[in-house]
């Protein structure tokens, strides 16, 4: 496993549990403390999200075996992240739905609560709709930030595409090299053998001269 990974992932398991400890805080406190306690918790889902971001794009750039034990635990990370929003959702909501009236309180209109079902059902709309605009906007991101993802994938692939095709360059290259060695050395080898053949000649020649001459002397002897 990458080192480089397995540093984000310690900061991530740290971070994750610092989030949920500060959420269980959060849903505690009333008021003030408690947006202010909300608003930590969301900008440390952010950094846990950017976190996911870099060990998904570590875990991309490893042999397959590793990278796919690594991308399935990237999703648990992420299932769990989804899980904190949710919760942090419906904290926020509770919060909202309490500061409604509160305000409405401090307004002398809390006999409405009680007497106007009207009213009641349109901030509980109100409330609901403000809701669906978070979790849009939240889907949104997150369709953005998968993009990015893919994007980033992408080019990498291409990029090891590239780097294939050009080893596969140089192994081609690397293999005409030798052929053109090889053919050089079977030309010299011919003309070698070649060279061969006419001295072979040549000293066989000298030979049948040389018996003939010997004959010639004994027979005239």
């Amino acid at each position: 496993m990458s080192e480089v990974f397995e540093g984000y992932e310690r900061q991530y398991c740290e971070l994750s549990a610092n989030l949920l400890k500060k959420l269980t805080s959060a849903s505690l406190l009333d008021g003030e403390h408690k947006k202010q306690k909300i608003s930590e918790v969301k900008a440390g889902v952010d950094d846990a999200e950017a976190l996911i971001r870099k060990m998904d794009l570590e875990a991309r750039a490893l042999q397959p075996n590793v990278k796919a034990v690594l991308l399935a635990k990237l999703r648990e990370y992420k299932s769990d992240l989804n899980n904190l929003k949710s919760e942090i959702k419906r904290i926020a909501s509770a919060s909202l739905n309490q500061a409604a009236r509160d305000e409405l309180m401090e307004a002398g209109m809390a006999d409405t609560l009680t007497v106007s079902a009207s009213q009641k059902d349109r901030l509980f709309v109100s409330t609901k709709r403000l809701n669906k605009s978070s979790d849009r906007i939240q889907e949104s991101r997150k369709v953005m930030l998968e993009t990015e993802d893919l994007g980033v994938s992408l080019l990498q692939d291409l990029h090891q595409q590239r780097q294939s095709l050009s080893h596969a360059n140089n192994t081609l290259h690397g293999v005409d090299d030798n052929i053109g060695r090889s053919r050089r050395i079977i030309t010299s080898i011919t003309r070698r053998m070649n060279r061969n053949k006419w001295i072979i000649g040549a000293v066989v020649t000298v030979l049948v001269i040389a018996i003939i001459v010997i004959l010639y002397f004994k027979l005239s002897k």
